[in-house]
């Protein structure tokens, strides 16, 4: 293993996709095995100004704490306290370990090998294909995502780095498709990674998304994932973004919008919507401030359960701040 070179094609991969600023600080988030640990390595050898972040779910009882120990003393992690109870799934303890430093840049370790058992899993689990994103709407990257598992293991070979193995990994969803249903792919067809590889970057329609546009005329709204409702009004259909919580500063569009209010939301405008209060319409907001109709679609308001507090730029609020960055 080349350290060296593989260093530069991770740089070359951040450069390409804009990932991380130049010089920049990021935040690694590590389990202490190979994958995030070759991440922590290469991006501190690259010049980037990396902390690390352990996230301890105690779900292997000491073994966890001793992965713990390992990326306080080996990668000076920060380690904190993920537990979420004996039955959580897979899913709430993704949300949970997302939901720490989610002030700062975050990357994690996910690999080329990691997108292939996530695409054949998603074709299996939903029938249509869909793979991890190099950078996630909450601003986690994926610096590694071009690297082979067998690359970050010869790396931290290469470069002396102790790494932890979670033995518990063949029991898991991925441990099932990486040890048991891929080496059947490769015997069936030698370039079937490669295969579902590529399928990790096609964009094709959903069943849901099918049924949604054969539906009858009417109102149907269908969350896509990634932040995107695709809303179907009548003879329309047009995509929105979901609703984001105000509590820190939204960047939507030109704008950015903060409260110190509890329970705001940012979402577009919806047909009837109303200001809290009263009885005028949004649309009736838009027309009186001649707002464009091709504008108005994506134009921000905040609310607070069904009712539309603030319209940015038209309508002010107490303790909403919203300022428009001109172009």
């Amino acid at each position: 293993m080349d350290a060296e070179g593989f260093r530069a094609l991770v740089e070359r991969d951040i450069r390409a996709h804009g990932l991380i600023p130049e010089d920049g600080e990021v935040v690694c988030l590590v389990s202490g095995g190979p994958d995030s640990t070759c991440l922590w390595h290469a991006l501190s050898e690259l010049g980037y100004r990396v902390s690390a972040l352990h996230v301890n779910h105690g779900l292997r009882g000491e073994e966890s704490e001793e992965d713990a120990r390992f990326c306080r003393d080996e990668l000076g992690a920060e380690v904190v306290d993920g537990r979420g109870g004996t039955r959580a799934t897979e899913d709430e303890l993704r949300h949970i370990r997302y939901s720490f430093a989610a002030d700062r840049l975050r990357a994690t370790g996910h690999t080329a090998s990691d997108q292939v058992e996530t695409v054949l899993y998603r074709l299996v689990s939903s029938g249509a294909p869909g793979g991890i994103k190099r950078r996630r709407e909450d601003g986690v990257v994926r610096p590694l995502l071009s690297r082979r598992r067998e690359e970050t293991h010869a790396y931290c070979r290469a470069a002396g780095l102790p790494i932890r193995l979670d033995r518990t990994n063949p029991d898991t969803k991925r441990g099932l498709i990486r040890d048991e249903i891929l080496p059947l792919l490769r015997r069936l067809h030698p370039a079937a990674e490669a295969n579902l590889l590529r399928l990790a970057e096609r964009r094709t329609m959903t069943p849901e998304l099918a049924e949604l546009l054969d539906a009858p005329v009417g109102s149907k709204r269908l969350d896509l994932g990634g932040g995107r409702l695709a809303v179907r009004e009548h003879e329309l259909l047009f995509l929105e973004r979901t609703p984001v919580p105000l509590d820190r500063e939204v960047c939507w569009g030109p704008w950015r919008i903060e409260s110190e209010l509890p329970g705001l939301k940012v979402r577009t405008w919806r047909a009837g919507d109303r200001l809290a209060g009263r009885r005028k319409k949004i649309q009736d907001v838009f027309v009186d401030a001649k707002i464009p109709r091709s504008e108005r679609e994506a134009w921000p308001l905040v609310v607070r359960g069904d009712e539309v507090v603030a319209v940015p730029g038209l309508v002010e609020a107490p303790g909403v701040r919203a300022v428009r960055e001109e172009a």
